[in-house]
């Protein structure tokens, strides 16, 4: 019972989040076209350029290799056989004999 309770409050969770997300958007589009219609261009210009450096910091102070160094990925030889400087040999008989048939994904019950 307790599968059913958790996988009903996600969905109610995630219908909450798209309602929020909407009518954030709704209110932000409302505003635009109130600033334009009042002809405050130089306002929405100011609006865009902090927009646009909120976003830009956010990005410079984002975490980008945080995910990487905590485990970091296993050693291959992709490199050298890119630029053919050694490393192991791959075929495509190598390929075609590792590579086992995939089993078609399925459907989640709704």
């Amino acid at each position: 019972m307790s599968r059913n309770y958790s996988r009903a409050a996600a969905d109610t969770a995630r219908k909450k989040r798209r309602r929020n997300s909407l009518l954030v958007s709704g209110v932000a589009v409302a505003i635009i076209i109130g600033l334009l219609v009042a002809e405050q261009v130089a306002l929405l210009y100011l609006i865009a350029t902090l927009g646009v450096v909120a976003l830009l910091l956010v990005v410079a102070f984002s975490d980008l290799q945080g995910a990487q160094q905590a485990a970091p990925l296993p050693a291959d030889d992709s490199a050298a056989i890119g630029d053919r400087s050694g490393g192991a040999r791959v075929t495509t008989a190598t390929y075609a004999a590792t590579s086992a048939p995939r089993r078609p994904k399925r459907r989640t019950k709704r």
